[in-house]
């Protein structure tokens, strides 16, 4: 019985302590951390790293760290490097930080930035007020890429990048309604936070700060408010400030964001000053399509529907049909519906693709009294593509003046529905994109890379003089809206590659043959074609460098080390013939098999040449060979460019040859091999220009001479061949090719066998 006492009194006692915090906004933290990122220097949009955050509902300010360390693992002097820092709610930002050419019909607006300046370790804050809900993204990366070819596996300057978020969120905003006002007391420490939901085809919202009186000083006539709506999202937009007088403050929004959550802040400006207020509401529906109904209709759909998945992306109205008669009066005006609202259908055809289409038919009617109305919604997986609209006017049977045209805009999170030449295509909060077409510019196309992640509308109007239209008052356009992977595919000099970040799927172009720019279009550092077959021939005939190669194992009977080179030789030519950037490509088989083949081959023949120099038993030396083929295979399957997959098998293999030679130097008491003329006129040379072939391939080759200094790494290597490979063995010599081939075989005369010297040979010029 004590006990639910007790239990009855911290329930009162909890009760009036929650009753006296009535109207005070309780806060809470959240943290977000994302694991570290190697940084790399700007190429192309794939070396930079993305980053995706999430900040909830009614998160009243976000704070990110951005921490960047160098790398231990080199501890030589880098410098100072400047790290760059973007910032973009509702889809990745855009970036450009070298000034290159975007395609033509393609707007982006530039992300917020920072630059970090970083020696070992830096870190910088980025602090942000009334955040928007939803999804944000950092993109972090170097400086622009000094074109200097980097082996993997070789210590270098390294960074790594880390971003971290701490929000506070209001866990009890409260709601304002159309109906009432609400009192509201605000500090210059504490403002007052609200929020109020925005349904659909609302034209107008105002929101209204009335009976301001300050708490601290009563008798002081001015209202010391600040009135703030919507959210910080793009950094520079989303939101109206209005300063309230001394009879309060109203703000008002043309076009607000429909089907959402409206953030409203009220703040004191003057210190030490706390002001009670009343806060109201009150917003517009001029303007909604006519029902349909709840009748079930079948969704007519034109063109192949059979590779994708499709969705009724807008309520449909029966006026969005243009053959239909009873929506059309005599003179071809419209009904009294003051918008056509026109179903689309989405068909998911594959990843970052989606087709968009009206449901009855390709054309839409534009009247000139009323506009029409198509809803695009994106969600968070495209706004890692590209948004493309193609808009298209039917000329056929329509005549039209010259200044006379179809104007459009597309927008998101709600529609421009006033159009006219005059007026801007924007809404309250957001700023959109408008284009038009007429008789003499039928079609007018834009693209948005990585568009926002919300519900675009396409808003058609015709606009023309009285004189000039004449009885035409509805037109045909036809458009055509998608969601691509990349801007038209890169182009020619372009690859579209995914990339993902984590979870997220994006897009972006790589580019080749010295183009450049966002879609590959940028042809100010392009290569002639004349460059390109150059850097096709040198790269392919400095191969036959390995013919002598070849020639002098066959003579030598390294039969074996012969068939190495060539195969090498084979699969190096046409590794590089497939591997050009230009259009002088010519690709026999798989690119992946190709490059596989190229660096077996090339690691295969530095491993059976020292091992041929090391002179060991044919038992023995075979066995290595084939042992050696196969782990050298496995561990180009693992990492083709990894440092160990050459280094490890030309170390063996060195270990081994070395052994041999202090066996037999000690086992005879001098240096081996033991002629001076083989070491001036064949082994040193042969060093020497493996020493500068390896220092070429390592630390001089860039992408501009890359043709250059890789086809000098050809000629090196075939070269130190033919210096480094042993004379031929003396058994060898008696029976030549027939013995290469044969095996060892011995006459028998009389029943006995006729035995050869088998007396191991001291490296003598031959």
């Amino acid at each position: 019985m004590e006990f639910y006492i007790i239990i009855c009194i911290l329930f009162v006692a909890l009760t009036t302590v929650s009753s006296e915090d009535d109207g005070q906004v309780i806060f809470v933290k959240e943290l977000s951390s994302k694991p570290a990122q190697k940084l790399s220097r700007y190429g192309w949009f794939g070396s930079a790293r993305l980053q995706k955050f999430h900040i909830p509902e009614d998160a009243a300010i976000a704070r990110w760290q951005f921490t960047v360390t160098k790398g231990h693992s080199f501890h030589g002097f880098c410098g100072e490097h400047n790290v760059t820092i973007y910032i973009r709610w509702g889809a990745p930002p855009v970036v450009n930080p070298v000034g290159l050419v975007f395609p033509n019909d393609t707007e982006w607006s530039p992300a917020h930035s920072l630059h970090l300046p970083v020696t070992s370790q830096a870190t910088a804050t980025f602090n942000l007020s009334d955040p928007s809900p939803g999804d944000w993204y950092v993109v972090a990366h170097l400086p622009r890429d000094d074109g200097r070819i980097e082996q993997k596996g070789f210590p270098s300057c390294s960074y790594y990048f880390q971003p971290q978020l701490s929000i506070r969120r209001a866990v009890d905003t409260p709601i304002l309604q159309q109906t009432s006002g609400l009192p509201q007391a605000a500090a210059p420490d504490r403002p007052a936070r609200l929020k109020l939901f925005v349904p659909e085809f609302v034209s107008s919202l105002s929101v209204s700060v009335t009976d301001c009186a300050s708490q601290t000083d009563p008798g002081e006539g001015a209202c010391p408010l600040v009135l703030r709506l919507g959210s910080a999202s793009a950094l520079k937009a989303g939101l109206v400030t209005v300063n309230c007088s001394t009879n309060g403050c109203s703000a008002t929004l043309l076009a607000p964001p429909w089907h959402t959550w409206l953030r409203v802040v009220v703040e004191s400006v003057r210190d030490n000053h706390t002001v009670t207020f009343n806060v109201t509401s009150k917003y517009t529906v001029s303007c909604k399509p006519e029902s349909v109904g709840l009748s079930p209709d079948i969704i007519r759909t034109h063109g192949n529907n059979s590779h994708g998945n499709s969705t009724l992306a807008a309520n449909g109205t029966a006026i969005a049909q243009v053959d239909a008669p009873s929506k059309l009066s005599a003179a071809g005006t419209l009904s009294p519906a003051c918008v056509w609202n026109i179903p689309v259908l989405a068909e998911e055809l594959d990843v970052l693709s989606v087709r968009f289409s009206p449901a009855s038919g390709p054309n839409v009617s534009v009247a000139r009294s009323n506009p029409t109305m198509l809803s695009y919604p994106l969600h968070t997986l495209t706004s890692g593509g590209t948004l493309n609209l193609q808009l298209t006017l039917n000329t056929i049977n329509t005549t039209l003046g010259n200044s006379s045209s179809v104007i459009a805009c597309l927008s998101p999170w709600a529609p421009v529905l006033s159009l006219n030449s005059s007026q801007p295509c924007q809404t309250a909060l957001f700023l959109g994109y408008g284009l038009h077409v007429n008789t003499s510019f039928p079609k007018a196309v834009i693209r948005l890379p990585f568009p926002q992640a919300a519900t675009w509308y396409l808003s058609l109007q015709l606009t023309c003089n009285s004189s000039e239209c004449g009885n035409v008052s509805v037109v045909s356009v036809v458009p055509e809206v998608s969601v691509s992977a990349c801007v038209e595919d890169c182009g020619t000099y372009g690859e579209c590659r995914l990339l993902r970040s984590n979870t997220y799927l994006y897009s972006a172009c790589v580019c080749k043959a010295g183009w450049s720019g966002w879609g590959c279009t940028d042809d100010s550092a392009a290569l002639s074609y004349g460059r390109q077959v150059t850097a096709t021939l040198l790269l392919t005939l400095s191969n036959l460098l390995f013919l002598p190669a070849i020639l002098v194992a066959a003579r030598r009977c390294y039969v074996t080390e012969a068939s190495v080179y060539l195969f090498t030789m084979f699969f190096s030519t046409f590794y590089h013939a497939c591997d050009q950037p230009g259009v002088a490509v010519m690709c026999i088989m798989d690119y992946d098999t190709l490059q596989f083949c190229d660096f077996l081959g090339s690691v295969c023949s530095i491993w059976v040449t020292i091992l041929c120099m090391a002179r060991v038993r044919d038992t023995l030396k075979y066995t290595l060979f084939v042992l050696g083929a196969l782990l050298i295979a496995m561990s180009m399957q693992l990492d083709r460019r990894g440092l160990w997959n050459m280094l490890g098998p030309v170390l063996c293999a060195v270990l081994a040859m070395v052994i041999a030679w202090v066996y037999r130097g000690v086992r005879r008491r001098h240096c081996y091999p033991p002629s001076w003329q083989r070491w001036v006129l064949y082994l040193v040379p042969g060093l020497l220009c493996t020493l500068v072939g390896v220092c070429v391939y390592i630390f001089a080759e860039t992408e501009d001479n890359y043709l250059y200094t890789h086809s000098l790494w050809h000629v090196l290597v075939a070269c130190s061949v033919v210096f480094l490979l042993p004379p031929r063995e003396r058994s060898r010599e008696a029976w030549g090719w027939s013995r290469g081939w044969a095996g060892s075989w011995s006459p028998r005369v009389c029943g006995y066998t006729l035995c050869n010297s088998s007396k191991e040979e001291l490296y003598t010029v031959s």
